[in-house]
């Protein structure tokens, strides 16, 4: 009686919540937050005692938390993107 039951078991199809616009959206973002994170990245001095004001650039102190930001943006716009939609 049990294995009869096993094989009229009807396998259900699984969906995803997410579609290819969204995955798509999704990578978009985390790009452009790597590219933030990039943007971010340097401007330090080799040797401990010699302060490099590099540190506070236009491009590390606006640009790169700007660009993060954008990808966070991007980020939700993909979550909440319906991909059943055209």
């Amino acid at each position: 009686m049990g294995e009869q039951k096993r094989k009229t078991e009807t396998k259900q199809a699984t969906e995803f919540i997410f579609g290819k616009k969204n995955f798509k959206w999704m990578l978009i973002g985390l790009g452009v937050i790597a590219l933030g994170f990039l943007l971010m990245s340097g401007g330090g001095s080799d040797d401990p005692t010699v302060f490099n004001p590099e540190i506070y650039s236009w491009r590390r102190i606006r640009l790169a938390p700007a660009v993060i930001l954008i990808g966070f943006g991007i980020e939700v716009y993909a979550i909440l993107l319906n991909p059943h939609k055209h």
